[in-house]
């Protein structure tokens, strides 16, 4: 599992992902859990996908940043659950360095992306409260596959910096990492001494490429509840809220619990209760997502509606 490079180094080829402590008699009801939330995730994210794709309806910038959003939300929970699921079922942790650092990019870089997928997604619905009349014109086509584009890049750009400066330390052990994943933290805890330049640098991107989005999707939540308050009928107050809740509730729930990971004291009190949250922003968001946006907007529901119909209409004939 190491090999002594010299010294009292080690250098470590694998980790074992210590997950939800050792609990034997859980592991069937976790793998069973565990297996509809990824079946749920897929199937509702998929569907709101071929619902934007295929109604033409939707065919307007919010739903297709919301199909950007479900299609990350797949790939996001596809980096995370299969191998948590293979864990439950062969009661095998362990996973090689390679594979961890690949399980850390993938992560990191649909994380990052969604930062900034979630701020487009708010000034989008800020330009079509506040300036209705031009929003057609300033969220053109051109326009918003660049806002989505931009959003895949800067996850990108955002990690693969991160992850380079990570290749060049090397880690000493113990091999252990108290989560059920390959988080960014933990793993820097595993780290040979002396790598305080390189934690701090890690730092300043980490800040640069996510307090951005952060900051502007907050911006735009503001402005958005200064125009509603100024909306003169009650009528006209609720029917533009209503074009934002379903997103200001992914928001609340995505930035809600991923400060509370990573503001939470880095104790063993607050360890477990730590993890609880990471499952909230890593797996029950992206599953929770899809019915958010179905429950809580008429023009979902209504194609919804439609592809029901023509189902039920196909096994009749």
């Amino acid at each position: 599992m190491a090999n002594t490079e010299g010294g009292n180094q080690t250098s470590i080829t694998e980790f074992i992902l210590l997950g939800f402590g050792d609990l034997p008699e859980l592991l069937t009801l976790l793998f069973l859990l565990f297996l509809v939330i990824y079946i749920v995730t897929l199937a509702g994210n998929i569907l709101i996908v071929a619902l934007v794709v295929a109604d033409r309806h939707l065919h307007i910038p919010m739903y297709f940043f919301l199909g950007n959003l479900s299609c990350l939300e797949t790939c996001y929970t596809s980096t995370l659950l299969p191998r948590i699921l293979v864990s439950f079922l062969t009661g095998d942790k362990t996973i090689s360095v390679s594979g961890c650092m690949t399980q850390f990019y993938f992560v990191s870089f649909f994380a990052g992306a969604e930062c900034y997928l979630l701020a487009v997604m708010s000034y989008d619905r800020y330009l079509a409260i506040s300036n209705p009349l031009h929003y057609a014109a300033l969220m053109n086509a051109k326009f918003c596959l660049q806002l989505a584009a931009g959003s895949w890049i800067n996850g990108f750009l955002a990690v693969i910096i991160v992850l380079f400066l990570m290749l060049q330390l090397t880690f000493c052990g113990p091999n252990e990492i108290d989560h059920f994943y390959c988080e960014a933290i933990e793993m820097l805890n595993l780290y040979c001494n002396g790598t305080n330049q390189t934690e701090l640098v890690i730092t300043i991107l980490a800040a640069i490429f996510t307090l951005p989005p952060f900051v502007l999707t907050m911006m735009s939540y503001v402005y958005i509840i200064i125009t509603i308050l100024r909306i003169p009928s009650t009528t006209g107050r609720q029917k533009a809220f209503s074009t934002c809740s379903s997103h200001l509730i992914v928001v609340t729930i995505f930035y809600g619990t991923l400060i509370i990971v990573y503001l939470l004291p880095k104790n063993n009190t607050l360890r477990d209760l730590n993890k609880v949250f990471s499952v909230c922003y890593t797996i029950l968001t992206p599953m929770a997502n899809p019915f958010i946006y179905s429950l809580r907007n008429k023009e979902v529901k209504e194609a919804l509606r439609k592809i029901a119909t023509k189902c039920v209409d196909f096994t009749r004939n």
